[in-house]
């Protein structure tokens, strides 16, 4: 599938990227291309994705759940649920009430009894992740885990709701019998509603319980029941990503330990996971989320079919015992770091393991996967700094390494780029022979213009570099989605030329955060943005997307004037070979105002008569994509090699991609 737009009739402001001829204004660049072997390879995890809970990516986002609060158990219990026939302090005679149980013997404690006194009144209404997205035609599994109590209660109605309350689909579940049992019903919709409801009713009086009410599309990613949402997943397999990085991030570390992430607790029946509150529910005292939990229905059994999925190597993240240093900083103990030591050797062994022989490989094929993931990357801690993160790490490495030598191990230089913490991480920890460091960068359009040669002085025989978070941030303002302006793109994708250029050092690179959803995002930019309906890419996505889309095999020396092209005349490049597509792929970022001609002198390459020419762009620098209106995008062309000779036009502020078979 071709995924970039082919342009057929040139818009006036191309006509002189069709035809290779320069704009009027256009200055004259001579670059030389060497064909000889640098002898780097691009590794296939050059280019990856980093998700993390954070914007809702994940409860009413990734995870297709539609219910908020499916089991009662966010601090207020029934957040979330709406009941507007209910008196506070009240018996309801005339309605009915929900009264909120715990059960000491459940993971998830909670339940709530319904007591119907008028099935014609009483109602129970959930809110959804800021509303329930639903499409017309469209089909929904609804269930719920039901016990039966005093009275003749026989059936529950449920109903989908617009945002005037109008019934858009409906299905009723019958009560055969007491005891806990699960019930559902498939719903279809009549009508597209962005921000709906769902509502029930109840046939009889008396008393009923309830707990874990659900209600998923059943067009999910790949069609898996409970499963995550399709467009979304899209996004990403689209990027053609060489690993994933989950599960972040600060939620890994956890406001204090107790709120950490434990991926144990992640697998299994969803009805059995642990929920707790996500870290960033009230980080930001200007996007407050209070309702922001994470059920952990995306855990990670589902994380690792994911990167099956994407065809991208998984990264796990895991809990030092170092809360976030930005919060708490709450510390385990040196003598108390065995538990956590030990969720790392079983998480290799659930990943890998043979079932056969070992309890956590034999627990995967008991969930569904006798196969191993074939996990070759493991983080320790995320954005830890100082001495007690090297005490920690040096035990986590040599626990691993003592077991599974065959395991990288990603260590962490703090959140900042530079400075005191990052040098002295990189100090101490170049003297554990790290095999990765990652670095952290969210700067501005101007940073990363000046830093694409960042790692041109970097040691050839050091530890290699994953480039885990970066960004650049561009304005501010409400909206944040008006922060992934072409400015900042165009800035990290000079950036990227650098990264690439340097494949001996950086092997693995992400942009973060992934996803934001609209209406309850907490940090911005982002790579997609969605809304309960609609998911677009923007400009950055893009700009992923062509690097890694056209990563290649194999680094190439293009120079001007013999130099690294970093910025002189405000170009900056980047050469790859493809050995198994037979290709040469040059990248090209235009940064000027003025549009720019390029003649490209490679000696010894013999290429066909014609090449693809792929160019992102934009109309002004803070011009954005929105809903429905993708105003970014790539746009590729053919353009022919006359005798040998490469001449294109490189216009102002633009990312350009050339491609040429070569025999």
């Amino acid at each position: 599938m071709n995924l970039f737009k082919k342009t057929i009739v040139f818009p006036a402001v191309f006509l002189c990227i069709g035809s290779g001829l320069p704009a009027q204004s256009a200055s004259r660049h001579m670059l030389q291309l060497d064909m000889n072997s640098t002898g780097i390879k691009i590794q296939p995890t050059m280019y990856g994705v980093f998700f993390e809970d954070i914007n809702q990516a994940a409860d009413g986002g990734l995870y297709a759940e539609l219910i908020k609060n499916r089991s009662f158990e966010f601090n207020e219990p029934l957040m979330g649920w709406k009941q507007p026939k209910t008196q506070y302090q009240s018996e309801n005679p005339d309605s009915g009430y929900a009264t909120v149980f715990s059960n000491p013997d459940k993971t998830n404690h909670n339940y709530v009894r319904i007591s119907v006194n008028n099935d014609k009144v009483y109602q129970l209404v959930n809110e959804g992740f800021r509303g329930i997205g639903i499409r017309k035609e469209a089909y929904y599994d609804f269930s719920g885990i039901l016990s039966k109590g005093e009275g003749n209660i026989s059936a529950v109605k449920a109903e989908l709701l617009d945002e005037n309350n109008k019934v858009v689909s409906s299905a009723v579940i019958e009560i055969k019998d007491s005891g806990w049992h699960k019930y559902s019903a498939v719903m279809k919709a009549s009508e597209t509603v962005e921000k709906g409801k769902l509502r029930l009713t109840f046939t009889g009086k008396g008393t009923l319980m309830m707990d874990m009410i659900s209600l998923f599309p059943q067009d999910t990613w790949k069609g898996r029941k409970g499963g995550l949402r399709k467009d979304l997943v899209q996004k990403l397999y689209d990027l053609e990503p060489g690993f994933i990085r989950f599960p972040g991030g600060c939620i890994v570390e956890g406001r204090t330990l107790a709120n950490r992430y434990q991926w144990k607790k992640t697998i299994g029946d969803v009805a059995d996971r642990e929920l707790i509150i996500n870290r960033w529910n009230t980080e930001f005292a200007h996007r407050s989320s209070p309702d922001y939990f994470q059920t952990f229905g995306l855990g990670f059994m589902e994380y690792f079919q994911l990167a099956e999925d994407l065809g991208a190597a998984p990264l796990p993240i895991l809990s030092c015992g170092m809360a976030c240093q930005f919060n708490t900083g709450e510390l385990a103990g040196l003598e108390e770091l065995e538990p956590y030591v030990q969720d790392a050797l079983d998480l290799i062994e659930f990943a890998n393991g043979d079932p056969a022989a070992t309890k956590w490989g034999k627990l995967r094929a008991e969930l569904g996967h006798p196969e191993p993931f074939h996990l070759k990357f493991i983080g320790v801690g995320n954005e830890q700094w100082g001495p007690d993160y090297i005490d920690r790490y040096a035990i986590f490495e040599q626990a691993i390494h003592s077991k599974y030598p065959e395991i990288s191990i990603v260590s962490g230089s703090g959140p900042y780029s530079d400075g005191e913490y990052f040098e002295y991480g990189w100090k101490e920890l170049k003297k554990l022979n790290p095999q990765l460091i990652d670095e952290h960068y969210y700067k501005s359009p101007q940073w990363f213009l000046e830093n694409a040669a960042r790692y041109d002085g970097y040691s050839r025989s050091g530890p290699k570099v994953f480039a885990g978070e970066y960004a650049a941030h561009s304005g501010s303002g409400n909206d944040g989605s008006k922060r992934n302006n072409w400015e900042a793109a165009l800035s990290e994708a000079a950036f990227m030329t650098g990264l690439e250029r340097n494949a001996d050092v950086v092997c693995m690179s992400s942009y973060a955060p992934l996803f934001a959803h609209i209406d309850n995002w907490q940090w911005a930019p982002d790579l997609i943005w969605f809304n309960n309906l609609q998911s677009y890419a923007t400009p950055s996505y893009y700009v992923q997307q062509l690097f890694s889309l056209n990563k290649g095999t194999d680094l190439l020396r293009i120079r001007e004037n013999g130099k690294a092209m970093i910025g002189q005349q405000k170009l900056y490049a980047s050469a790859v070979k493809d050995m198994l597509k037979k290709e040469v792929i040059i990248k090209i970022v235009n940064v000027d105002d003025q549009d720019k001609e390029a003649e490209i002198i490679a000696d010894h390459l013999a290429v066909e008569k014609k090449m693809s020419k792929t160019v992102l762009t934009a109309l002004k620098p803070d011009q954005t994509n929105t809903f429905g209106q993708e105003n970014i995008v790539p746009k590729e062309y053919g353009e022919p090699i006359k005798k040998g000779k490469i001449f294109t036009a490189i216009p102002a502020k633009s990312l350009v991609i050339l491609k040429m078979k070569y025999r």
